[in-house]
């Protein structure tokens, strides 16, 4: 058996890379990650046990938006350690210029969850939530209620 010991790192492509730079550049060192990297076409944050790197878009695909129902990324999820921090996150995107999608919510995935499902500037979602103690780890696995809706 392998033993993972979390993320690494996420790397996501952006479009608009201004607007998508100064939202993370606002949105990640709140989340305990540093800027360790700052180019023209990459930028890289660390921290809280993972790092998210931007990187920017071939000029080719100039104008595409993301679109969760295609091949590829549906959303990425960060764990915070409090409902409190859901509420913050939330504040900051809304500061940052993102778009709330849902939350801060209960969801019925896990037994107290909490979250906020937000879009960056290129509509990537992100979401952040809190669950209380073990989560579905505490039933089993197979116990999970997949009723959520992403869309």
């Amino acid at each position: 058996m392998i033993d993972i010991n979390g993320m690494a790192h996420l790397v996501v492509t952006v479009n608009k890379w201004a607007e998508a730079t100064a939202f993370y550049k606002k949105l990640l060192p709140e989340m305990g990650m540093k800027l360790v990297f700052d180019g023209d076409e990459f930028c890289y944050h660390v921290g809280a046990r993972t790092a998210i790197g931007l990187n920017r878009a071939a000029p080719e695909h100039a104008g595409e938006t993301f679109d969760q129902t295609r091949v590829g990324l549906h959303h990425f999820c960060l764990r915070a350690r409090s409902r409190e921090d859901i509420d913050r996150t939330a504040e900051l995107v809304k500061e940052a210029g993102g778009a709330i999608v849902r939350g801060p919510m209960e969801g019925a995935w896990a037994p107290g969850y909490y979250y906020v499902l937000f879009e960056d500037p290129d509509g990537l979602r992100f979401e952040v939530n809190h669950v209380p103690g073990q989560g579905v780890l505490k039933e089993g696995l197979g116990k999970i209620d997949s009723g959520g809706d992403y869309s």
